[in-house]
């Protein structure tokens, strides 16, 4: 036992402390953004796009403050504009695809970014995949006429309190609740990996990733990233990416993956309970991510050394 929390303390500290170092500052520069109106000019820019997705243009405020914060700043701000009710739950489905796939890009691309993927690719892909992704849904929506009914919303988020006060606690908890998650995920890891079970789950995992490109070593990659999501699982990410044991391949083809698909049952419960539905956001979103996932991987394939070490990876 002493051995077990001598070892589950030296990797708490190997995986928290660079989280937190990209963390907190991130954090702080992401508040001044916002006091100085960044986010606000960054809406007006995506704001033409909205149309092309069938959504009011004043969407565009909402994914840009969640691109750049985090998905319950978006849904504040979405109650802020307008009545959420008033939407068809195909409307709902697209706004969440752009949710789900865009969000806290800040940190999150920080922290690919640690991991050996180029900033430059992680923002084009989640950013760009995020608009592809709800043009697609958006075109099916329409020509099927399906989700054009009313949608149902379950659920309002609180308006957070004003003040620097108030933001600063809010950040604390934060903080100190991912560090929770991560010694929680931590003594996990290690009950199954004594046990057997973490052999197992790598051996049903891996087939579906081979078949999109993601190597053996990058299954412990994927499994955080898709069930705990980046921010959470960020510090394991880059402690799993910098052991030397991953490929540069097989880092690029996860994170792809995990821009795609992360956080599956917190983020996809919560935009479900605005009314959107699981057939765009769990299922389409899935094979969206796989298919994207192996088109970059082979895209990755039949380039250069040059332009990988460029634009792909470091």
């Amino acid at each position: 036992m002493t051995r077990f929390f001598s070892e589950l303390y030296r990797e708490t500290l190997t995986v928290s402390l660079p989280l937190f170092r990209i963390m907190i500052p991130v954090i702080i520069v992401v508040k001044v953004l916002e006091e100085i109106g960044v986010i606000g000019l960054l809406g007006q820019l995506l704001a033409p796009l909205m149309a092309t997705l069938g959504l009011p243009e004043t969407m565009g405020l909402v994914w840009a403050t969640t691109i750049i914060t985090n998905i319950y700043a978006g849904l504040i701000i979405l109650y802020n504009l307008t009545d959420p009710s008033s939407f068809t739950t195909a409307q709902m489905t697209v706004l969440g695809a752009l949710i789900l796939m865009a969000h806290g890009l800040p940190i999150e691309g920080r922290i690919a970014q640690r991991t050996g993927v180029r900033l430059r690719s992680v923002l084009l892909l989640r950013i760009g995949g995020g608009y592809v992704m709800a043009w697609l849904l958006h075109l099916w929506y329409s020509t099927a006429n399906y989700l054009q009914t009313p949608a149902q919303i379950f659920w309002q988020p609180q308006p957070q309190p004003e003040g620097l006060w108030h933001w600063l606690l809010s950040q604390l908890e934060s903080l100190l609740a991912i560090q929770v998650i991560i010694i929680v995920l931590l003594v996990v890891l290690k009950i199954l990996k004594m046990i057997g079970i973490e052999r197992f789950i790598q051996a049903i995992l891996r087939p579906i990733l081979k078949l999109i490109g993601i190597g053996k070593q990058a299954t412990t990659i994927a499994l955080v990233g898709v069930t705990l999501g980046l921010a959470f699982g960020g510090g394991l990410l880059i402690k799993e990416a910098q052991s030397g044991k991953i490929s540069k391949r097989d880092i690029f083809a996860a994170i792809t993956l995990l821009g795609f698909f992360h956080s599956v049952i917190e983020d996809t419960l919560l935009v479900m309970l605005i009314g959107a539905h699981l057939s765009g956001i769990l299922w389409f979103r899935l094979v969206f991510a796989m298919v994207m996932t192996w088109l970059m991987v082979k895209f990755m394939d039949n380039t250069s050394k040059e332009f990988q070490q460029r634009h792909l990876v470091r």
